[in-house]
């Protein structure tokens, strides 16, 4: 796949390198047994496509120019020096190369054979990394022909005319605008207890590469991908890992070829098994991301620190590397909805456990205070719906009858006939005590009271006028806590906050518990969807949430106007994809606003790319453009950094459901009230072009 694209205006927005990605390969050739020179033909074809299709770093498979299940041929003099001679050849026509890359061979020093990763980049050998452990179990017989690379430092090698550095102290770092840095290991050395790139990790390397040669047996795939994911995940690092494949000698085994790329537990790419054909898979490692979590992760970097304190230093070997210009895809899949997964098994097992911390969060807490009831207001949107389910489900769990949920429909100026009927639908279908108070009244006397234009009649729809409503609201709702013995149950969710949706103090920003605080929008329809599919609720219940999705967000605050809108919230604050989009990758990584940006309009400008979750209505598979996305941006941040911090400083209680969003002052997210938005906002107007 040639992943470059044509040049345009402002082209280098559009290349991943201008936003902290590194373009990795994990190559699979096809080895010819105890041939080289072929070998050297195949090494150089992948470098080729790898080099055209913008990647900056390529590992090859362990013993990849001789071919690993050689046996005793290891020791023949014609297979070292034709080795010798391909990586020669190697080294003068990565001259005319960009990547650096790793291959493997066999190499002799000082009287012993190691099994070696040779790292070679535009003309210069970087270094040569010998194999720690090697295996002499079951099928495989390493210590009859290496010696171990266990406590080799500081020594040098000359091979092909040049001296470079021998040896496991190797650290490899780029310099320049895209620097980046590696360290090498070799197949066996990630299965054992303390992996070497641990210690390359913990002195700095960003991307761990693994030259394998695994034979394949039945389950052992999995239990690869189990050990590359999880040392990346341990490692807050990219682990990329080649393998042999077709080609090799099956005289006693056999091989799959399967090469992978995972970026802190998340598998990127992976080649096809059992292939033919030569195949290469081709990743962007985010080293922003894993810079961002080795920062934050404060237990990384003491774990470091003694790891440093207890091993040699290692050497780094630098290099200069210009990433390619122009414009490149993004080798990666961007989830459209960072919240919710598109995978329907993991956004089942999802919801299953985002429900499930609700529920348990509030059973807590009611149990905790000694009382049994609850007191809801219901409006028939999505929010307060997902709160009552919760409600019930307490109930369920406490072993309390459902009609101890006392639910309160409050309809206000602007309230629809269709949602205060669904919020009615919804409370006698989940069987809790379903009640109605019209605060209309009382909001006429409010802001008669307080000299509103609208309390003399006059159509002034302002903020005054939703806020007396909101606040009459939930202020009925505390004096009906205290009046029945019971908790207020908050509904206001985590993309409210996060955009200061909500009216703070008496309003829906304050609640006794609030089991919504840390679920956005995106992910809440979701789990409404879920129970209805869940088989839990009857058909009547199912049938009422169904409507609920399907009914257009709004706060109902303000009368339609005379073309019978009505007041929506994406309009003003924007669409609850992005925003969530937005707010995923400001808070969970504090990225820049030029990087969300970039990632938004890779997920976004294409609805034909990529997969949707389940059951998303055709409707709302659309596109954004990069200016509809730097706009809303530009709202998010100017909202959030700016506008409402002070509202989130005061949350009330609720638990945490994910790992990429919890705004509490308790938890995740620690800002101040009087900050402002211009240092985002510049970066913004800088870096992102207004069209595409």
């Amino acid at each position: 796949m040639n992943t470059a694209r044509a040049p345009k205006p402002m082209s280098a927005f559009f290349s991943p390198y201008r936003h902290e990605f590194v373009r990795v390969g994990v190559c699979v050739p096809q080895v010819a047994v105890a041939e080289p020179a072929k070998n050297g033909d195949q090494v150089l074809d992948l470098l080729t496509k790898g080099d055209k299709d913008g990647v900056a770093l390529m590992v090859f498979p362990e013993l990849g120019l001789s071919a690993y299940a050689i046996d005793d041929l290891l020791f023949q003099d014609a297979v070292f020096d034709a080795v010798v001679g391909q990586i020669a050849r190697l080294i003068t026509a990565s001259k005319k190369l960009n990547p650096v890359f790793v291959v493997g061979a066999p190499l002799r020093w000082r009287g012993s054979l190691y099994n070696c990763g040779v790292a070679i980049h535009r003309g210069r050998l970087l270094g040569i990394v010998p194999k720690v452990f090697l295996p002499n179990y079951r099928e495989f017989y390493e210590r009859r022909h290496f010696t171990s690379g266990e406590g080799m430092r500081g020594a040098a090698m000359t091979l092909a005319g040049q001296e470079a550095p021998f040896g496991i102290d190797l650290l490899f770092a780029a310099g320049g605008p895209n620097a980046f840095s590696f360290h090498v290991e070799i197949c066996e050395d990630l299965w054992v207890p303390q992996p070497p790139s641990a210690q390359g990790a913990a002195a700095g390397a960003e991307i761990l590469l693994n030259l394998s040669a695994s034979n394949i047996v039945i389950g052992k795939a999995q239990m690869r991908r189990l050990l590359c994911a999880s040392q990346s995940a341990r490692c807050l690092a990219a682990y990329a890992y080649s393998a042999a494949g077709a080609g090799e000698s099956t005289t006693d085994l056999a091989w799959d070829g399967q090469a992978g790329i995972f970026e802190i537990g998340d598998m990127l790419a992976e080649t096809e098994r059992f292939s033919a054909t030569p195949q290469m898979a081709v990743a962007d490692v985010d080293v922003g991301r894993i810079r961002q979590e080795r920062m934050r992760m404060n237990t990384f970097g003491d774990n470091a620190r003694l790891i440093g304190e207890a091993s040699p230093p290692f050497r780094r070997v630098e290099f200069d590397f210009a990433a390619p210009s122009g414009a490149f895809d993004l080798c990666r899949r961007v989830e459209r909805f960072p919240f919710v997964p598109a995978d329907p098994a993991m956004l089942a097992d999802n919801c299953y456990e985002a429900y499930n911390i609700q529920v348990q969060g509030l059973s807590q807490r009611l149990a905790a205070t000694g009382l049994k009831k609850l007191v809801i207001g219901v409006s028939g949107g999505l929010d307060s719906t997902q709160a009552l389910i919760v409600s019930a489900r307490v109930m369920d769990r406490l072993g309390l009858p459902r009609v101890n949920v006392l639910a309160y429909t409050l309809p206000g100026f602007a309230t629809s006939t269709q949602t205060k009927a669904n919020a009615w639908r919804l409370m006698r279908a989940l069987g809790v005590t379903g009640a109605e108070i019209d605060i209309r009244p009382a909001a006429r006397q409010l802001l008669t009271d307080i000299g509103h234009a609208a309390g003399r009649g006059e159509a002034i729809y302002d903020v005054t006028y939703e806020n007396v409503q909101a606040g009459l609201r939930t202020d009925y709702l505390f004096r009906l806590a205290n009046n029945n013995g019971a908790i207020v149950v908050g509904t206001g969710d985590l993309s409210e906050l996060a955009l200061g949706w909500c009216t703070y103090g008496v309003g829906d920003q304050m609640s006794h518990y609030n089991p919504n605080a840390s679920v956005p929008k995106t992910l809440i329809q979701h789990l409404i969807r879920f129970v209805a599919a869940s088989g839990d609720v009857n058909q009547e219940t199912a049938a009422v949430l169904h409507d609920i999705l399907a009914t257009e967000i709004s706060p109902e605050l303000v009368p339609a106007g005379e073309d019978g809108a009505i007041q929506s919230t994406e309009s003003i604050v924007g669409p609850y994809a992005l925003q969530d989009f937005n707010l995923f990758y400001a808070t969970r990584y504090g990225f820049a606003p030029s990087k969300i940006a970039y990632l938004a309009w890779d997920a976004w400008h294409d609805p034909e790319r990529g997969v949707w979750p389940p059951n998303i209505p055709d409707s709302a598979q659309r596109a954004y453009g990069l200016s509809e996305i730097k706009s809303w941006l530009r709202v998010f941040l100017r909202r959030f950094f700016e506008q409402s911090q002070f509202k989130r400083s005061a949350l009330p209680n609720g638990p945490k459901i994910s790992s990429g969003g919890s705004l509490s002052p308790r938890g995740d997210w620690r800002a101040p009230s009087d900050a402002h938005a211009a240092v985002w906002l510049d970066e913004l107007d800088k870096n992102v072009p207004d069209t595409e």
